[in-house]
């Protein structure tokens, strides 16, 4: 298997939920040549000037349409003297996947299972290849497996991957010894690298691991809109892709105006792979060169032009699986360009998405029927970044002998011809960067994909640090529920509402200095208006972060639920003060039903909802679902009706985690 190995140098530094890293290795080169955005009649346009979401090939129009060859590779671009490094090699157009076997080792189990119990190797999984941990496992366990006379159980534990390599960063400390990992198998090395950059994370985590599978980033598109682009046929360069995201009249440039504005969205490069090597690729778009330093990010007039490109995206998700959850509820509701004109995401997820599977917490899946309009993924001209899962077997304390000889044995696994089989049938590419035949005819993976090396750790420091400052500024309200149902008790001394302050406080680290932020609450007594209201308007973070937080603690438990009212108020005030150029938002937190006297209707409040998210003063509405008692089909429906999201803390003791996902979508 490929091995990647990191010498990290340089200052050290420490943020609240990321690491930077430091370390050398060359970038994507983009052409620095002048450019141009392909409008209607040019050469390379393509696609019928009046196609439409409603004309787009269906599933099994697509299913008949001629497959790419046999074996589509990613071939790797390494840099001279780079300190990361892959040994597999690469795949060429035509090998058949029996050929492939060929030249991975045989698996080699044991002849006799050992006996029980079993050891027991906790792995960790990104969210983006959990499903391709699992099957692993799962072909490992179907074979006799003995380590010193013992049989072995593979357990999988999904994490974002930011999330992990903060956890990693800080030896696991707040991670019950029981569910400490003993392997940590991110979608990428760089979230090996953050982890690594505290004295606890390198303890535990060492300088190499061992490559997996590889899945290329990709910009999915609906097929009618790649076509309308010209995009279908002629890759464009990354700097052309976010100046259509930031055109507001893009498609009505193209003959479609019935799709409205270009609907770009990406991840955040905090927590999600897809995320962080989109970031990658707009600065180095911004610098118009062929490589980036940590010098050329900090430039202002690169930053500048980072900023004016992030203007372009409708807003920001934790996962791409969250994308792609709402783009199948737009599908299903009959115009998937009502959420989705582009998405930066891995090209495994567009096989998952045409596959019909989806996510809506990037942790359970839905099996669907596939979709009438799938996606395409478009790989972008000069090369391709990729996500590379990598197996890190922990060097940690309490990890005994036998479990480090099983991990050991599970690992080795990986890169046989068994394990690599695997990894094409979950739609990954293999070392070699082959793709099994099934998953690249439905996602329409391209034949060859040239990869190029990830960002070194000293860009991912410099992304990840300025991210909150040339980021879309958000303009959010917080809305809180404070009916009687608050005083609630979920732990010795510590209320529903004492959680929910201590998580809004918490979640204000997550947003930057450009954005602003206000605070309503929301109960109301038989028959009487709805009280308190707006306790803390929206005003810049900088200047307004303490009178929040006074008027937080403020906030009591009254009495009944007036959702439907609140939920409606507050938009439209929201929608009253819109500012263009920002990420307009409500952050709506309740734990109960509407149980008011109040007139306001469900109907009544969704359909204003409905009407405004078209309109020229569009306003999101993530919903936070708190405690068992919510009401989780109107909190569901409210998000989507607003084309935001809705997040999930029915156990309310993991208000921190779910508020703090949820902020990221800014």
């Amino acid at each position: 298997m490929g091995r990647h190995e990191t010498t990290n140098t340089g200052p050290r530094h420490t943020r609240r939920w990321l690491i930077p890293v430091g370390t050398a290795a060359a970038l994507l080169g983009l052409a620095a040549a002048a450019w141009a955005l392909t409008r209607p009649g040019a050469d390379n346009a393509g696609g019928p000037a009046n196609s439409s979401i409603s004309v787009l090939p269906t599933h099994s129009e697509l299913a008949a349409s001629t497959p790419p060859s046999a074996s589509p590779t990613i071939s790797s671009t390494q840099p001279t003297g780079a300190a990361t490094t892959s040994t597999a090699p690469t795949g060429s157009p035509g090998t058949t996947p029996a050929a492939v076997d060929a030249v991975f080792p045989p698996d080699q189990p044991a002849t006799t299972a050992g006996a029980a119990p079993c050891i027991t190797v906790p792995v960790v999984a990104s969210l983006e290849n959990q499903d391709l941990v699992n099957a692993e496992a799962a072909a490992y366990r179907s074979k006799p497996r003995n380590i010193d006379g013992k049989c072995v159980t593979i357990t999988v534990t999904p994490q974002r991957s930011g999330v992990a390599a903060t956890s990693a960063a800080s030896g696991f400390a707040t991670t019950p010894a029981a569910q400490r990992p003993v392997v940590w198998l991110p979608d990428s090395p760089v979230w090996r690298d953050v982890a690594r950059e505290t004295t606890a994370g390198q303890q535990i985590v060492p300088a190499d691991s061992v490559d997996v599978a590889r899945t290329a980033i990709v910009l999915a598109m609906p097929q009618a809109m790649a076509d309308a682009l010209g995009w279908s046929t002629t890759p464009p360069y990354w700097q052309q892709v976010f100046a259509a995201a930031a055109d507001p009249t893009m498609w009505a440039d193209h003959g479609q105006p019935q799709w409205g504005p270009f609907r770009f969205g990406k991840t955040s490069p905090l927590v999600a792979t897809s995320g962080l090597m989109s970031m990658a690729a707009e600065y180095q778009a911004a610098a118009g060169a062929t490589s980036v330093t940590a010098a050329s990010i900090a430039s202002g007039a690169v930053v500048d032009a980072v900023r004016r490109d992030e203007l372009g995206v409708s807003h920001y998700m934790a996962t791409p699986e969250h994308f792609l959850w709402h783009a199948r509820q737009a599908e299903d509701a009959g115009n998937v360009a009502d959420f989705l004109s582009a998405v930066i995401v891995d090209e495994k997820l567009v096989w998952d998405y045409n596959r019909g599977l989806s996510s809506r917490d990037g942790i359970t899946t839905v099996q669907q029927a596939p979709p009438a309009h799938p996606l395409v993924p478009v790989y972008p001209a000069g090369g391709s970044y990729e996500a590379t899962s990598t197996a890190i077997t922990l060097t940690a304390p309490w990890i005994t002998t036998a479990q480090r000889a099983a991990a050991a044995d599970f690992v080795r696994f990986l890169g046989t011809a068994s394990g690599q089989q695997v990894v094409r049938d979950r739609g990954f590419r293999d070392l070699h960067g082959t793709a099994g035949q099934g998953p690249a005819a439905l996602g329409h993976f391209a034949d060859h994909v040239t990869a190029v090396p990830d960002p070194t750790p000293a860009i991912v420091s410099a992304i990840q640090q300025q991210f909150p400052t040339v980021r879309k500024a958000a303009r959010v309200l917080y809305l809180v529920d404070v009916s009687g149902s608050m005083s609630a008790t979920i732990s010795p001394g510590r209320t529903k509402l004492d959680a929910a302050r201590d998580a809004v406080v918490a979640s204000l680290d997550y947003l930057g200095p450009r954005d602003s932020v206000g605070l309503a609450a929301f109960s109301n007594y038989q028959d009487q208006g709805m009280t308190p209201g707006l306790v803390a308007p929206v005003a810049p973070l900088q200047q307004s972060r303490a009178a929040l937080t006074s008027a937080l603690q403020r906030l009591r438990p009254i009495s009944q639920t007036p959702l439907y009212r609140a939920v409606s108020a507050f938009e439209a005030e929201m929608a009253r003060d819109y500012q263009p150029g920002m990420i307009n938002a409500i952050v709506l937190l309740s734990d109960g039903h509407n149980d008011t006297t109040d007139p306001t209707t469900r109907a009544a409040m969704l359909d204003a909802l409905t009407k405004l998210h078209h309109s020229s003063t569009p306003v999101l509405v993530f919903s936070l679902a708190y405690g068992a008692d919510a009401d989780t089909p109107t909190l569901e429906a409210i998000a989507k009706q607003s084309g935001a999201h809705y997040y999930d803390a029915t156990d309310p003791t993991t208000i921190d985690e779910v508020l703090g996902d949820l902020v990221t979508s800014f």
